[in-house]
């Protein structure tokens, strides 16, 4: 099970400008509604494309195995810590011989315990996303988050039975990784 990612980083005031501009506002009276929107936009867009769009912490509690397991949120940066979780709830540290870690080409995290450890279940804290800030986001991904709030910011007192733009999803497509079950 993976821990919820911590909220979306903060909306920079550059953002909230460009769904002024797409919705074409005059006026930055909404502009608290408007964060609030592209926080719901961007976490969507992650589930959609699944993958995390600002690099931040994230935890993964699963159980100690000696195969590998894959870790939830990508792409993965960097694998920071690797704690086990013991019977009281108490997070230890495991030292790196424990384990063995690894990120593939394609950023996705991976941990297996060594066979003699005898933890139960371990807790993994890893960093993962894809660009350091919302400026470095890929341009189709942030055009299709702007698109959406503004949807949303248009919809947000009355049903619209249609749908949010088929163009959202259009923009989204090219970066979604496809999960089998």
């Amino acid at each position: 099970m993976s821990s919820p990612p911590d909220e979306v980083p903060p909306v920079p005031a550059e953002l909230i400008e460009e769904v002024r501009d797409f919705l074409r506002l005059d006026h930055n009276e909404d502009d608290e509604a408007i964060a609030q929107l592209l926080r719901s936009a961007a976490h969507l867009c992650e589930n959609f494309i699944g993958q995390l769009l600002i690099a931040r912490s994230v935890c993964d509690r699963m159980p100690a195995r000696a195969e590998w397991q894959k870790l939830k949120k990508q792409p993965v940066q960097a694998i920071t810590l690797v704690e086990a979780v013991g019977p009281d709830g108490a997070l230890t540290s495991l030292p790196s011989n424990d384990y063995a870690l690894d990120i593939d080409t394609d950023g996705v995290g991976w941990v297996k315990l060594h066979p003699v450890n005898t933890v139960a279940r371990i807790v993994i804290t890893y960093d993962a996303g894809l660009a350091a800030d919302w400026a470095s986001v890929p341009t189709t991904l942030r055009q299709g988050v702007v698109r959406l709030a503004g949807y949303f910011y248009t919809h947000r007192d009355r049903l619209d039975a249609g749908g949010p733009p088929s163009a959202v999803t259009a923009l989204w497509r090219p970066h979604r990784r496809m999960r089998m079950a």
